[in-house]
């Protein structure tokens, strides 16, 4: 026999089991589905608990009472999240507030430092550049180079000119090198 054969012997037989079902059903009527047909028998000496108006009064009032005192737990744990989130906020505002205040320090500390080096600056390139020349062959070479960058070209030429070969050659090394790593692109 052929598979097409067995399927063909197959679908008669569904329908005619379902046409069985239905007469069944009308002949019989319809099949109560309830929870009596499924619940198991109680012996005669065990009875279930009454359920009594009072009973179910007593178990809807103990169910307020749990209730309200989760509404009241719960109220408190918000009230105290509340408290604790403007705690929050209020140590965020005070750390930003300091932080702009340090930043306004710093940008104080900062220029007056630039003024204070600016002035410095204006006095070493209005020293005679012999009294400069021997100031700065004192100074360590960095330093020197610091001060010599910020000046005018005029003003430090004549003050290198001044200076010992081997200071001046090390306050020019310092010069040059001071951007050689800077990006060039």
């Amino acid at each position: 026999m052929s598979v097409r054969r067995k399927s063909r012997a197959v679908l008669p037989v569904i329908a005619g089991m379902l046409i069985l079902s239905g007469a069944l059903r009308v002949v019989l009527g319809p099949v109560p589905a309830t929870a009596e047909a499924a619940a198991p028998d109680v012996a005669p000496d065990q009875s279930l608990p009454e359920t009594t108006p009072e009973s179910l009064i007593a178990a809807f009032a103990d169910r307020e009472a749990r209730l309200t005192a989760r509404e009241t737990a719960l109220s408190d744990r918000a009230q105290a999240l509340a408290v604790i989130e403007a705690e929050v906020t209020e140590k965020i505002a005070a750390l930003e507030a300091a932080e702009a205040s340090l930043a306004a320090l710093l940008s104080l500390a900062e220029t007056a430092a630039e003024d204070d080096l600016g002035q410095l600056t204006l006095v070493y390139e209005n020293m005679k550049p012999a009294d400069a020349a021997a100031l700065f062959e004192t100074m360590d070479a960095a330093f020197a180079a610091g001060f010599l960058g910020r000046m005018t070209p005029q003003a430090a030429a004549l003050i290198m000119a001044g200076l010992t070969p081997e200071t001046a050659y090390s306050i020019s090394a310092i010069l040059a090198g001071r951007n050689a790593n800077a990006p060039t692109e």
